[in-house]
């Protein structure tokens, strides 16, 4: 199944919001029609009372296995589902990134290729306001004070979270363009130098002189669960989608393991973005 905006894995108790409210309310109101205690819904979706209560008072962003356990258990109606589909809690990140975003949190291995711009957690302060300026709709000052926060926020996990792999593939042309000047690609660079010098973080290459590869269909995101299970996430320019369907995560899998050896190897990579931040 391919879904748009699915929910995420979230962790902890974050600040609620108007959607976790309701979601959670909607929760409660299908497991009490249905004459079920919270310990008993608990044992049914195979999550405590405690992370159920914490989902029905809105303070718990749930997790994919919960909204779909909790489907199961409660009728199959697909209510939660499409509850689900309206969660979010972080401003400054699209509606359809958020589920994404949450899932990140929590996630052992994310894979990400880019052919657009540099990803979002690479991207140094100066290079994202370029994007941000570039915008249109043009953004005001604040919400590209809040964009930025968001981000700033997000790029917290590449070393936060020592224990989770984190693989790009970039093509080499996003740094050739020289998004907002040579200056901001050259310190864009020495961020992406030092950055790969990070034990779970890896960067290569897609050179342009390579005719062909597996990727050229567009980006790829691609993310491991502390449960093993693996989620892809597509984006276009104005909506994105949670792709869950083990099949098409497959199929995507695929296609990113070859790029991997289509890609200049981590040490070649180095060398190039070294040269590039060199000439320029």
């Amino acid at each position: 199944m391919v879904v748009d905006g699915q929910v995420g894995t979230g962790s902890g108790e974050p600040e609620s919001s108007d959607s976790l409210r309701t979601f959670g309310a909607v929760v409660q109101a299908l497991r009490e029609f249905n004459g079920l205690s919270r310990e008993e819904f608990g044992g049914l979706v195979g999550f405590s009372k405690h992370t159920v209560a914490s989902v029905e008072l809105g303070r718990r962003m749930p997790d994919v296995d919960f909204v779909e356990a909790a489907e199961g258990a409660l009728g199959n109606t697909g209510a939660l589902r499409r509850a689900a589909e309206f969660l979010g809690r972080q401003p400054g990140l699209a509606a359809w990134f958020r589920r994404w975003a949450a899932m990140e949190k929590t996630a052992i291995a994310l894979y990400t290729y880019e052919s657009r711009v540099i990803p979002g957690l690479l991207q140094t302060e100066a290079y994202a306001r370029a994007l941000f300026d570039a915008r249109l709709p043009p953004l005001d000052d604040q919400e590209i004070e809040i964009q930025w926060a968001a981000r700033a926020e997000r790029q917290k996990l590449l070393r936060n979270r020592p224990n989770t792999a984190f693989t790009f593939i970039l093509e080499e042309h996003l740094f050739r363009r020289c998004t907002g000047g040579a200056e901001i690609t050259r310190t864009l660079i020495e961020h992406m130098l030092e950055l790969s010098d990070l034990r779970n973080v890896e960067i290569q290459v897609m050179p342009t002189v390579r005719e062909s590869h597996a990727g050229l269909a567009g980006p790829i995101q691609l993310l491991e669960t502390p449960a093993n299970k693996c989620f892809a996430y597509c984006e276009g320019q104005r909506g994105g989608l949670l792709v869950s369907d083990p099949t098409e995560v497959s199929i995507l899998h695929m296609r990113y393991a070859r790029m991997r050896s289509q890609a200049l190897s981590i040490e070649d990579s180095a060398s190039l973005l070294r040269q590039m931040r060199g000439d320029l």
